[in-house]
């Protein structure tokens, strides 16, 4: 008669043990050979990155110019390139405002790119700095700029956004005087002043876009009145008064030609 099998459960615990520890070390093996084989794999000439496709917003940066600077601080093959790397390394090119990077089996990487679009330059005159529709600041050639009537803001750090969204707000107001918002700056103190392209100097006070937009539209809907009156060009405004505002007007003075300083003319 054949000898009836023991359970797992009957066995003596040594070699319960020493099954446990041959699937253990089993096991290890595996993982050992398959990590060394995929080590192998990925060394071979046949992941080595062979190209990289660029696709998207390619305006300021063409392909080749993109894959000539980037290539050569790109490290590793198909399997081991740092990806997070390789974006940033694109995202440091002027004008690349994000990258999207992703491998292509078995050699490729693709590249999808997104442009800064310039909307505003910002900062002092003549700095390097410009604003995209974000309200983001970046820094770029401006001889690389399309637009030559963006409009100049400037404010303190981190508040681009609000001075972009407060010239977007007021600008439709002075279409209606056939002007253009040329300047729009925040100062430190937290005030607002502008410039037209006729060179007229705008205070608009302190507060929100909705706050001085309530001030450029009551001057914005009764200036043309006063100034026709004279028939002057405006040279400067100050809208920080509560129930109206004050002008100046290029040759149109109300003092006394001996007096020194020009007193303004109220509405």
């Amino acid at each position: 008669m054949k000898r009836a099998l023991r359970p797992a459960a009957e066995l003596p615990s040594d070699i319960r043990l020493m099954n446990a520890l041959t699937m253990v070390f089993g096991l290890a093996f595996v993982a050992l050979a398959m990590t060394l084989a995929a080590a192998w794999l990925a060394r071979q000439s046949l992941f080595s990155l062979s190209a990289i496709s660029v696709q998207g917003d390619v305006t300021h940066n063409n392909a080749v110019s993109l894959r000539a600077n980037v290539a050569p601080r790109l490290a590793g093959n198909f399997f081991t390139v740092d990806l997070a790397r390789t974006r940033a390394v694109f995202e440091s090119v002027p004008w690349v405002r994000k990258a999207v990077v992703q491998r292509k089996f078995p050699d490729r990487l693709q590249v999808i790119l997104q442009e800064h679009r310039a909307i505003a330059y910002w900062g002092p005159e003549g700095d390097t700095k410009l604003v995209n529709s974000f309200g983001e600041v970046f820094e770029a050639n401006q001889g690389d700029v399309e637009l030559e009537d963006l409009p100049q803001l400037n404010g303190p750090q981190g508040q681009a956004a609000l001075v972009l969204q407060a010239w977007q707000t007021l600008s439709p107001l002075f279409e209606k005087l056939d002007t253009v918002l040329e300047a729009l700056e925040l100062t430190t103190q937290g005030s607002w002043r502008a410039r037209l392209d006729s060179g007229a100097a705008l205070e608009l006070g302190r507060g929100s876009p909705a706050d001085i937009e309530a001030r450029a539209e009551r001057f914005v809907s009764t200036v043309t009145q006063v100034s026709s009156r004279f028939g002057r060009q405006l040279e400067s405004a100050d809208l920080r008064y509560g129930n109206g505002y004050a002008i100046r007007l290029k040759g149109v003075t109300t003092f006394n030609p001996a007096d020194k300083d020009d007193k303004k003319v109220k509405r």
